[in-house]
């Protein structure tokens, strides 16, 4: 089964986005060793904040999911032009962007300056690297010829290793090293579910559900979704969506149209987990399906990238499924050129 789906996404997929995506636990290891060679030295901080837009953004979100009640300082997600005004100047921002070209980071670099905060990059070059150059400003070398997207791997370790190094949190160097360890013996075992959740999932708009671990995690499968096989898919996070969402999946609300998937985690509060089976009986009358998913792995640094590397796989296997070029995003693309680029 697994020879079969890899032939099938390979028929499509034009930039070889299955290697990338396989090739995860080797982008963890080298994002860590990228970290080291820009001789960040540990500071004094009042938190972190990583401003980024896309696939440059969610690996803090994923690092802050990681690191769980281990923060002991914010590590905040800043997805706009600007910092918020509250920011103070004892806070250490990290700009992160794939291109270096993204407006909005670009702009929040400038921010930064502005408010006389410690900055840092994460970037394969453009604009930023550019203008980090200049300023003096570390840059964490990110490599090109990856789609955007399949960075995730050296954003969530850049994100990680900074908040680290600022104080926020704790190192999981060793975590981390065991993820992709935990992930290469189980790739094969990934592609297989992928390609048993997609058969599922066939003609359905898919709806991610995440708590906890796996609330960023759930974006991450909508984005990919959206991204690789072109299609809509929506999230929503346990326990809010028992606080209103809930309510519009009664029986004949989706009809067939929709299908929700729930990522769990064997760690998560009991109060947490009972909800998610009592929430998927009651909305089951009103979906196509409803499917339960439970990470795998003993830390919550692998339990969280094992379903990163799920989802990421699921959303081949969807494309493939479509007979969709996983890699291009036309729309995009159309969007920037109307406003002008970058």
């Amino acid at each position: 089964m697994t020879g079969g789906t890899i032939e099938a996404i390979q028929a499509v997929d034009t930039h070889n986005q299955l290697e990338d995506v396989l090739t995860l636990p080797d982008h963890l290891s080298d994002a860590l060793w990228r970290v080291e060679s820009a001789r960040i030295e540990a500071m004094e901080s009042s938190g972190l904040v990583v401003c980024g837009m896309g696939a440059s953004a969610i690996g803090a979100d994923l690092a802050r999911a990681a690191f769980g009640d281990r923060l002991n300082l914010p590590l905040d997600t800043v997805r706009d032009y600007e910092l918020a005004p509250w920011t103070p100047p004892d806070r250490v921002v990290l700009c992160s962007s794939y291109s270096g070209n993204t407006e909005e980071t670009l702009a929040c670099f400038e921010a930064a300056a502005a408010v006389g905060a410690r900055r840092v990059v994460a970037t394969t070059g453009g604009a930023l690297g550019d203008a980090a150059r200049e300023a003096g400003v570390p840059v964490i070398p990110v490599p090109a010829a990856l789609q955007p997207r399949a960075s995730v791997g050296y954003m969530f370790v850049a994100a990680a290793e900074l908040a680290c190094l600022a104080g926020a949190a704790p190192a999981i160097r060793t975590e981390i090293d065991g993820a992709a360890t935990h992930l290469t013996k189980h790739s094969d075992a990934l592609i297989e579910q992928a390609a048993a959740l997609a058969e599922r999932l066939e003609g359905s708009t898919p709806v991610i559900y995440g708590c906890d671990l796996t609330e960023p995690v759930a974006y991450r499968w909508k984005t990919q979704i959206n991204e690789n096989p072109e299609i809509p898919a929506f999230t929503h996070a346990i326990p809010e969506m028992d606080h209103n969402e809930i309510v519009g999946w009664r029986e004949g609300g989706g009809g067939d149209a929709f299908f929700a998937v729930f990522l769990t985690d064997s760690d998560q509060h009991p109060r947490e987990r009972h909800r998610i089976e009592l929430t998927a009986e009651l909305i089951r009358p009103g979906m196509a399906g409803v499917e339960l998913i439970e990470t795998q792995g003993e830390t919550r640094t692998a339990r969280m990238l094992w379903a990163v590397m799920l989802g990421d796989l699921l959303s081949l296997v969807l494309a493939a499924r479509r007979g969709v070029d996983p890699s291009p995003v036309t729309t995009i693309e159309r969007l920037k050129d109307q406003l002008g680029r970058p």
